[in-house]
């Protein structure tokens, strides 16, 4: 049992070495001692490569070890950490990496064709980059941390992530803060306070599942927030929905963080898969990311009870948060603000709405200063009058409690009238036939805009127009008639990275091209 009178990773690590800290993919362990080494030798390879604080290091990295290890190494050496989405091309990866002005590439060679394109046109000195696994042009890791000592360095300071946002338009930016001048043992043991909002405590016993990718910012988060309280880690390398039953039963799993998509998921399995793993072990299932489907979470509620909870954020901040309790009053909210946080709803004059009438959602947070790196422009357009947000369109009620409509960039105008896709989609999904699906707008000539749906289809249902017909018939009886959509097109597999972020512009933008459309 991890001594639970100490926070902060390397405290822990020193006071219980041999408490499990990492359940990799394949089920081998990692305790916080052998982290703690890797950790230190990554932290002091780094500074032998001349990197020092407020410099960059990037990875390219599957769910491993490592990918834990050199985030936990750059915040304790004063460096900037980004982690790529490994889904991206060289070009895409090359352009995050310059543009973070990164001193330190590490990558691996599941993804060695994409990692090789990056060379060419690279900021980063060749002989600090790095591969685990053979990648051309690139040092193998080993030759990073190998010379290195595992005791913990000298000179220690406090670094921070870099996520970049996928934004809906150009290129993504970088959302970076000004680094923290506290100790990091001490920025650690406060890290994990934001997990107590949940009622997940500094226990021993607690077990986190990391489900999706550590490139995700709350993933991330989640994952060293809870190596910060002691807990084992589980991590996944590819979600499917049984495989994280077998997980949850198997590693006694007590919390984590999920998009509604999983939820979806879980539900479409077959009852008698759902029942045959034992979930008793959870406690705190947090979930974000997207607007969830109050049918879907009804239903996950009665499965999983009280330990579903809500939040609502960006990369650049937050936010709100409900339980399982105060959501079955408010069905569809995503909560009040969070200890601190304010939140309000304005119009686009930035003038303050009443309750219940939609507008843009800013939000503010003690301590909360971030820039978008290199476009004071950006910056500019995301404040008001010390809020800030991130474009997507709620409004509140008469207790505060906030709700979402959608992001203003995915809503439809048909003749004059906004349409909300979310709440199609969140319908569209209880349907038997629906396994995924995706609402957008495309041209009309007459109303602007007209509703399309792309569906991805259920085992056991084929695409045509009988197919169709069945989903329409059952959905003129859930919806408005104006928001029903106009056409439905099948695909086999839907654009979701695996946090279930949809990339609903693949689908979007041949619609529009050569259209005068602002996405």
């Amino acid at each position: 049992m991890a001594n639970t009178d100490v926070l902060g990773f390397w405290k822990i690590a020193e006071a219980d070495p041999d408490h499990v800290a990492i359940i990799s993919p394949d089920y081998s362990e990692t305790t916080f001692g052998e982290l703690y080494e890797l950790t230190n030798k990554i932290a002091s390879g780094l500074r032998a490569c001349g990197l020092g604080p407020g410099d960059q290091v990037t990875t390219v990295l599957p769910n491993c070890v490592e990918q834990v290890a050199v985030c936990l190494a750059a915040f304790q050496s004063g460096l900037y950490v980004t982690t790529v989405n490994w889904h991206l091309v060289g070009p895409e990866i090359s352009y995050i990496v310059n543009d973070s002005d990164t001193k330190a590439l590490i990558v691996h060679h599941s993804f060695a064709d994409e990692a090789e394109r990056v060379i060419d046109d690279c900021v980063t000195p060749s002989q600090n980059r790095f591969s685990i696994g053979e990648v051309a042009g690139f040092r193998q890791f080993d030759e990073l941390i190998g010379p290195c000592s595992g005791d913990r360095p000298a000179d220690l300071a406090t670094g921070s992530y870099m996520f970049y946002t996928s934004g809906t338009t150009g290129r993504p930016k970088g959302v970076r803060r000004a680094l923290d001048q506290k100790h990091p043992d001490d920025a650690a043991a406060l890290s994990g306070r934001f997990l107590m909002l949940f009622g997940t405590m500094p226990h021993a016993d607690n077990v986190q599942i990391t489900q999706a990718p550590l490139y995700h910012t709350a993933v991330n988060n989640w994952t060293t927030m809870s190596l910060h309280m002691g807990h084992t880690v589980v991590l996944m390398d590819r979600w499917t929905a049984e495989g994280a039953l077998e997980r949850i039963e198997r590693c006694r799993v007590t919390h984590s963080h999920m998009v509604p998509t999983m939820f979806n998921r879980l539900l479409q399995l077959p009852a008698e898969v759902r029942d045959r793993y034992d979930v008793s072990s959870l406690r705190s299932m947090v979930h974000a990311a997207a607007p969830c489907p109050i049918e879907t979470k009804k239903k996950m509620i009665e499965w999983w009870g009280d330990t579903i909870w809500e939040y609502y954020a960006a990369t650049e901040g937050g936010g709100t948060f409900v339980g399982a309790a105060d959501w079955m009053k408010h069905p569809g909210t995503v909560g009040r603000p969070w200890p601190g946080a304010e939140v309000i709803v304005v119009d686009p004059d930035g003038n303050e709405l009443p309750a219940f009438e939609s507008g843009t959602i800013y939000m503010k947070m003690p301590g909360n200063t971030f820039e978008y790196k290199d476009d004071d422009e950006k910056t500019r357009k995301s404040r008001l009058r010390g809020f800030f947000t991130v474009g997507d369109i709620g409004y509140l009620d008469d207790d505060g409690w906030l709700y979402l409509n959608d992001r203003a960039n995915d809503m439809i105008i048909v003749g004059g009238v906004n349409i909300y896709p979310a709440e199609i989609e969140g319908t569209l999904i209880q349907h038997e036939a629906v396994g995924d699906v995706a609402v957008f707008g495309v041209p009309n000539d007459d109303t602007g805009e007209e509703i399309k749906a792309v569906v991805e289809l259920r085992e056991g249902w084929e695409p045509g127009d009988a197919t169709t017909d069945a989903i329409t018939g059952w959905l003129r009886g859930q919806i408005a008639k104006q928001k029903l959509p106009r056409s439905i097109d099948y695909t086999t597999e839907m654009p979701r990275d695996p946090n279930g972020k949809l990339y609903k512009r693949r689908l979007r933008d041949p619609w529009w091209e050569g259209r005068d459309k602002a996405i």
